[in-house]
């Protein structure tokens, strides 16, 4: 057995750039910044942090495209990627991505609806979710609506 999944909670680094294929179908990508704050060995606290290849596809990159803005703070969950090519020199590359199936809004309601360009008070909660449903009908993260929202203050980064 062998898994391969990928969870995420950062801060939008561009905007999402969509194209589509051939066939007509969307595809966003977009990078995302996480944070990781440590102390060093002279005890002087250090922070790091790591980029990230996010694509989405189909109906979530639409959404993406809509909704999400340089520094949104957003929940990712999907899969580790990597892609080979040749550059222009022959020289093989290789790089990762994360194929992201489900993704989710965590900024507050102002937030979601400064990003949604137009979009009312309203927008960021309506839009909130945009994954796959999940087995059982639950949502990722405890989700629901029902709980406490999280806050800038909330995130360790």
């Amino acid at each position: 057995m062998s898994v391969n999944k990928v969870i995420l909670v950062g801060r939008l680094g561009r905007d999402p750039e969509t194209r589509y294929t051939g066939g007509g179908q969307a595809v966003a990508n977009f990078s995302l910044a996480t944070d990781e704050s440590y102390k060093d060995r002279n005890g002087e606290r250090q922070k790091r942090t790591e980029w990230h290849k996010i694509v989405v596809w189909g109906k979530q990159a639409e959404i993406a495209q809509q909704y999400l803005k340089k520094g949104s703070l957003v929940f990712i969950e999907g899969r580790s990627q990597s892609r080979e090519w040749q550059d222009k020199e022959g020289q093989k590359r290789t790089s990762f991505e994360i194929v992201a199936n489900n993704f989710r809004m965590l900024g507050g309601r102002s937030e979601g609806a400064a990003a949604g360009a137009g979009g009312g008070g309203g927008a960021a909660r309506e839009i909130e979710d945009f994954g796959t449903p999940h087995a059982g009908g639950e949502e990722p993260m405890g989700g629901g609506g029902g709980g406490a929202e999280i806050s800038d203050e909330d995130i360790p980064f």
